[in-house]
């Protein structure tokens, strides 16, 4: 019997992490994150990967493990325990942030949710699962050493090697070494770095530049970063108390993740630090630092709304010194740079990683990766997390280092890797992919929908009336044209006649009986009219014919 290896989501993409291993009748999953929407996925909130082989197979699955709090690894949990009820393992700080996303879709009642602690050993059916401490951008990250049937796996979730960690909790070279000396059958390792040369840099390089901003801000300091940053909201309280600034958290992720930060002891603040927004009024602007929301330019974020006025409680001033303290997620640039304009148009001085060293990264580089490689020594290797690009540099990575290339997998969603103790091979796919959430709907939006929606976005949408009397088939009134997002009506009424005049030659050319046929009608008058504005104007609106019945 083979140990098989099925991402669902996270290669080939940034985000939608899950990874499932399964041997005979067990199956265990490896996170369950989301990814936000590109941006052709018009009106979609969030995607979630599909879990249409998990549901399959409910009954095998032995457990969800959870290596740490990001929403890439955590986000799609409330839509995958609606359809599969099993227990959940994580260590304290991403239970906390997990109870907390739950309780919004009010399924704090459903899963089992059981915190588990670097190197404690858990056995899920045939797998032996041991948590192994990393150093990532979120407290309490670990990777995975797990023991099958038919060896050893280590998956290293998310990682770097951060010699000066914020918490002082340094990655676990010692356990990730012993794998190495018992003998490692794969290793899958974090992937998104895999571009970038040398070393990442320390989150206390981070520290040490937000000191800058505080000793030479002359009035309100406003930073934005991802709430589940917790060593970053850490950073900014301790400069806050070291200048004498009280701390505003403003976004209700960012209170969230720090009040149950604050609770497990994960982050620490002085008595009267943490001040409610509504209290800013009773110091002076120097006095304050606000934490919020929004650095990756989201449209409804609080700094969002700074940046254009609609704040209802903190309007940016002349002085203001707002910090963007995080990475660019690609497809987000537009988004973040029309924010910063706005930001320096109301006065505000505003400091982002363009112009200042005010993020790190919590991936590993390729001199982390390595020694990654180094320590573990696994006969297979699969890179994982990180667009294809990212997998292709990993591999070759590995390969420097004298792994054949012939035991180096690069998998896609989907893929099926089989392992036994000698040889891994390739199988035929199982259902994988995109599910996307539009709001309370999940997965009826799809390929066909997004299209439809591009085209409103683009080339507006044409509606086409025509009364037709039953018993006769004649045109009674009609044809009469609306349109929304194709051309300004009152200035193109020769174009929508001309437009009129091509539907009633139609109609008056086809036969009585054809008329009875409103789903050939409708087609006709589709077609024919597509044909006419491709030739007229070469631009292709949705057309909506409608059949009134008289």
């Amino acid at each position: 019997m083979n140990l098989s290896i099925i991402p669902l989501g996270g290669l080939g993409e940034i985000g939608l992490n899950m990874m499932l291993f399964e041997y005979g009748d067990d199956i265990i999953v490896v996170d369950a994150g989301l990814m936000f929407p590109e941006e052709e996925m018009l009106g979609v909130d969030i995607v979630i990967p599909d879990i249409t082989y998990l549901k399959e197979r409910k009954d095998k699955i032995r457990g969800i493990i959870i290596t740490h709090g990001h929403e890439d690894h955590i986000g799609a949990l409330p839509y995958i325990l609606r359809e599969i009820n099993v227990p959940i393992y994580a260590t304290p700080l991403t239970i906390g942030l997990i109870k907390g996303k739950l309780k919004e879709h009010k399924l704090d009642e459903t899963s089992e949710l059981i915190s588990v602690k670097p190197r404690q050993i858990i056995e899920l059916g045939c797998f032996i699962v041991e948590f192994i401490r990393v150093t990532h951008s979120i407290v309490d990250g670990v990777g995975l050493g797990i023991t099958t049937p038919v060896g050893r796996i280590v998956h290293t979730g998310d990682f770097k090697l951060d010699q000066t960690p914020v918490d002082g909790e340094l990655l676990d070279f010692h356990k990730f070494s012993e794998y190495g000396d018992k003998g490692t059958l794969a290793l899958l390792s974090d992937s998104t770095n895999s571009e970038r040369e040398g070393y990442t840099l320390s989150e206390k390089e981070v520290g040490k530049a937000i000191e800058r901003v505080f000793g030479t801000a002359k009035k309100r300091i406003i930073l934005a970063t991802f709430a589940s940053n917790i060593h970053r909201i850490q950073q900014v309280i301790d400069a806050a108390v070291k200048f004498d600034r009280k701390v505003i958290l403003n976004g209700r992720s960012i209170i969230n993740n720090a009040q149950v930060a604050l609770d497990l002891g994960y982050l620490k603040m002085p008595e009267k630090t943490w001040i409610k927004l509504d209290e800013m009024k009773n110091y002076s602007p120097d006095k304050i630092a606000i934490i919020t929301t929004g650095s990756q330019g989201e449209p409804m974020s609080s700094l969002a709304r700074m940046a254009v006025n609609e704040h209802k409680d903190v309007q940016i001033e002349e002085g203001d010194t707002v910090v963007l303290s995080s990475r660019v997620i690609p497809g987000n640039e537009k988004a973040i740079s029309r924010i910063i304009n706005h930001l320096f148009r109301r006065g505000a001085n505003v400091i982002y990683e363009d112009v200042s060293d005010i993020h790190v990264s919590g991936h590993a580089s390729q001199e982390e990766q390595k020694l990654m490689m180094c320590l573990v020594r696994p006969k297979f290797f699969v890179p994982i997390h990180g667009e294809y690009r990212h997998l292709i540099y990993h591999a070759r990575l590995a390969e420097t280092l004298g792994i054949s290339k012939d035991n180096i997998f690069i998998l896609e969603d989907g893929d099926v890797l089989e392992l036994n103790g000698d040889a891994a091979v390739k199988k035929e796919k199982v259902q994988a992919g995109r599910v996307f959430v539009d709001g309370k709907v999940i997965g009826d939006v799809g390929n066909i929908v997004l299209r439809d929606r591009m085209r409103l976005g683009t080339d507006g949408i044409i509606v086409v009336f025509v009364g037709i009397e039953k018993m006769t088939g004649k045109v009674v009134t009609g044809p009469d044209i609306v349109t929304r997002g194709f051309v300004f009506e009152e200035e193109s009424q020769e174009l929508i006649e001309e437009m009129k005049r091509v539907v009633s030659d139609l109609l008056g050319q086809l036969e009585q009986e054809l008329m009875a046929d409103w789903v050939l009608v409708k087609t006709k008058v589709r077609n024919t009219l597509k044909k006419y504005l491709i030739k007229k104007m070469d631009r292709k609106p949705m057309i909506i014919p409608i059949i009134i019945e008289l």
